[in-house]
């Protein structure tokens, strides 16, 4: 099967003095959205040759930490949807979704 297309994404980090966040900005051509500010981002990626995961987790230091708790809930909660189309597997996304409800109720998320 041949590549018909190609899409990039793209991440401009901006770091202080020490290398730590100060900026996060993102592009993404088919999406029409260019230099887009953001204050966290969390990418994994698989590595088929070692069949491991590879992660970049970043976040800007003025990021308040409570919409970190609702972005990692905003993301666990995505990831149970993500698995359930990638798997099919209704049972294990219902527990996933589970943790997100008891995730979000101990972080006193849902008001």
């Amino acid at each position: 099967m041949a590549v018909e297309k190609k899409s990039k994404i793209e991440f401009t980090i901006g770091l202080d003095e020490n290398n730590i966040p100060e900026t996060l900005n993102w592009s993404a051509e088919d999406g029409d959205i260019k230099n887009a500010e953001a204050k966290a981002i969390l990418i994994s990626l698989w590595d088929n040759k070692k069949k491991d995961t590879l992660k970049v987790d970043l976040w800007t230091k003025d990021m308040p930490v409570d919409e970190m708790k609702q972005f990692f809930h905003q993301t666990l909660v995505s990831m149970a949807n993500t698995f359930e189309t990638a798997t099919n597997d209704e049972k294990m996304s219902a527990t996933m979704r589970d943790f997100c409800d008891y995730f979000a109720e101990k972080l006193e998320l849902k008001k």
